[in-house]
C-alpha cells in the first residue's frame, strides 16, 4: 500500500463530511450498486463529495484494504465507514440514514 495514496485516502475523508467512494458520478454511476446508493444520498436531501474509483485506479486498489471493506461503493460519514449499498440503503428505508446525513451536513 503506498503511504501516498493512504495519505489522499485520510485527506479526503477527513476534509468530506459525507463522502461515496463509488464507480463513475452521481450524474452517470457506472454500476447498480452506485446508483442506488447514490439515490438513497440525494433522497436525504444534503449535498455529498464523491470519489470516482474508476479514474482513481490506485484509490480503487487501496481503499479496501485501508477500510477493511472488499466492495464499493462505499460510503463515510464524519470520518466512518458506514458501509456500502446493501447498508446505506437499509438505513435509509428505516430512517436511521437522514438524520446521520442531516447532522454531518450541518456546520460544526
Amino acid at each position: 500500500m503506498s503511504e501516498d495514496i493512504l495519505d489522499t485516502i485520510k485527506e479526503q475523508i477527513g476534509a468530506n463530511p459525507i463522502l461515496l467512494y463509488m464507480k463513475g458520478s452521481p450524474a452517470a454511476p457506472q454500476c447498480g450498486f452506485s446508483a442506488q446508493t447514490v439515490q438513497c444520498l440525494v433522497a436525504c436531501g444534503q449535498r455529498f463529495a464523491y470519489v470516482d474509483i474508476l479514474s482513481n485506479p490506485e484509490i480503487r486498489a487501496t481503499l479496501p484494504q485501508y477500510a477493511n471493506w472488499p466492495t464499493f461503493p462505499q460510503l463515510y460519514i464524519d470520518g466512518e465507514l458506514i458501509g456500502g449499498c446493501d447498508i446505506v440503503t437499509e438505513m435509509f428505508e428505516s430512517g436511521e440514514l437522514e438524520p446521520l446525513i442531516k447532522a454531518a451536513a450541518e456546520p460544526a
